[in-house]
């Protein structure tokens, strides 16, 4: 599980850096202000997430289930949160009615809130 933490980590972290300057150059020209702005939040989460991984993939040992199901609710958390926000401000540009994957941001913002929670609990249970 480390390892796949860390991959995630790293990937969500290029993906962003790549989503981001697509953002600011390319959407730029073809999105509402309103839309960029959203699909900008996917990006800044994803690279939250990101570090997240990066740190705790550093940090936690994955022995027991409740440290990989940190890990876990961050990885799937920002798929559901940032790629619905991606696909959600695309909608318009590809001609499709995404509306359905609204509920689904929030969703995949909660997993990230547990997963959040969850890594105060192991810092306050092992006093790092």
């Amino acid at each position: 599980m480390k390892t796949i933490t860390l991959i995630f980590g790293a990937a969500y972290g290029m993906l962003s850096v790549i989503l981001g300057a697509f953002g600011a150059h390319a959407l730029k020209k073809i999105l509402s202000v309103e839309r960029l702005e959203s699909f900008e939040t996917g990006v800044r989460y994803q690279m939250y997430a990101a570090f997240f991984l990066l740190i705790i993939g550093y940090i936690l040992k994955f022995e027991t289930s409740s440290e990989k199901w940190t890990s876990i609710l961050m990885i799937v958390g920002t798929m559901l949160f940032s790629f619905s926000i991606y696909f959600l401000s695309l909608q318009d540009y590809l001609g499709a009615n995404l509306k359905f994957l609204g509920p689904v941001t929030p969703l995949g913002g909660l997993f990230m809130i547990l997963s959040w929670g969850m890594l105060i609990l192991y810092f306050a249970k092992n006093r790092i």
